[in-house]
């Protein structure tokens, strides 16, 4: 019986090994109208250019996340048009790494979206990020217009005052640069979404790489707000949500969502009030901290009898993991904020709507009514439902 577990096992992860490097050897070059209509987006949205070493873990920050209408790998300042990966990686193009990022101000302002990059990245490094290193790996925001430079220079010189105030950061300088737009070319197919795609690989390459360490470290809540950097005007409780709150939540919670949240369990399917039969509009919350999860609109009948959705309302607001229980074979989704097992993703969804399958357990999770939200505190999710 051992044998014929460890066989499968080997063949699981060869058959997942396989289809990463039939990904890779298939990827298509592509041009930014391949991927979005730019004179739409142009007159639409706003745009910005983060480099943050890696273009995997960059693009994640922000793809999915409110407000923001697209999040693109590629290749930014590059001395040569239309750069292939093997060219960027050798150096040979004087590009970076480097994510488009096109969103929608009303939804979300660039000061929260330069908080979502200060705190993935060491802005004191000169060589690199992480176990990635050269220039082609070194951080710098690119911008489109004056008023941008003024915010992000404002931006930088908070998280400086932080940095320069906390024991953690060796290196008191930062060494990210502020540039104009100079040009972009975006990465080969095969990068583009890379975390939805291969998110064990992705997980497995953003803790080896000790970006995952650094973060916890340096920036141990996610964000700078708590760390008197100014992120926007949104206050909300759970981006406030400590060590202390956490205890006294988890002596409040029902067996079940205790033994769902901390024990990695699994309610019934179909079980009493897990919310899988829930129609009504609104937004389903960590039940831990009260984090936003997922929204109404995105929840779809898989007939499982669990609720599932077709992703989550960021791609920010959940880490995923090896469920190495079940020999990798199944990918867990875990809350960011408190670290509440929520159940697993899988690549049975509807195929219009992504291809996902995000199976949660409904003790993890509270439902607000969309005649609540704004009472409770999450009214800026309201426009988002469908």
């Amino acid at each position: 019986m051992l044998k014929k577990i460890l066989w499968l096992l080997v063949v699981i992860m060869v058959a997942y090994f396989l289809s990463i490097i039939y990904q890779k050897y298939t990827s298509k070059n592509l041009v930014i109208n391949d991927l979005i209509n730019t004179n739409e987006y142009d007159k639409e949205y706003s745009k910005i250019i983060f480099a943050g070493g890696c273009f995997w873990c960059t693009e994640a920050e922000f793809n999915h996340s409110i407000g923001v209408k697209s999040a693109i790998s590629g290749y930014a300042d590059t001395s040569e048009a239309n750069p292939k990966y093997e060219d960027v990686g050798s150096g040979k193009t004087k590009a970076r790494e480097a994510v488009l990022v096109y969103y929608d101000k009303n939804q979300i302002t660039l000061d929260q979206l330069l908080d979502k990059y200060w705190k993935h990245i060491d802005p004191t490094d000169t060589g690199g990020e992480f176990a990635d290193r050269g220039h082609q790996y070194t951080t710098a925001i690119y911008y489109y217009t004056e008023d941008d430079k003024r915010i992000i220079e404002s931006s930088k010189a908070k998280v400086l005052n932080y940095i320069q105030k906390n024991k953690d950061f060796t290196n008191k300088k930062i060494e990210t640069e502020i540039l104009p737009f100079v040009n972009f070319y975006p990465a080969e197919e095969y990068h583009q979404d890379y975390k939805d795609k291969n998110p064990v690989r992705y997980q497995y390459y953003r803790d080896g790489s000790g970006r995952n360490t650094f973060i916890k470290i340096h920036w141990p809540d996610g964000s700078l707000e708590s760390r008197s950097v100014s992120t926007g005007t949104l206050q909300n409780t759970w981006k406030k949500f400590s060590l202390s709150d956490k205890e006294k939540r988890l002596k409040e919670l029902t067996p079940i969502q205790y033994k769902v949240t901390q024990e990695s369990g699994t309610e019934p399917s179909h079980s009493v009030e897990n919310y899988n039969d829930n129609k009504e509009p609104g937004l389903y919350v960590d039940i831990v901290s009260g984090e936003p999860l997922y929204l109404s609109s995105d929840k779809f009948d898989s007939g499982t009898g669990w609720p599932s959705f077709v992703k989550p309302i960021s791609s920010t607001v959940i880490t995923t993991h090896i469920d190495k229980g079940f020999f990798s074979s199944r990918t867990e989704v875990r809350s960011t904020i408190a670290d509440s097992h929520l159940g697993h993703v899988f690549g049975d969804g509807p195929a219009d709507r992504g291809g996902k399958r995000y199976c949660m357990n409904g003790a993890a999770m509270k439902f607000v009514p969309l005649a609540d939200m704004e009472k409770e505190g999450y009214g800026e999710y309201i426009k988002l439902i469908k």
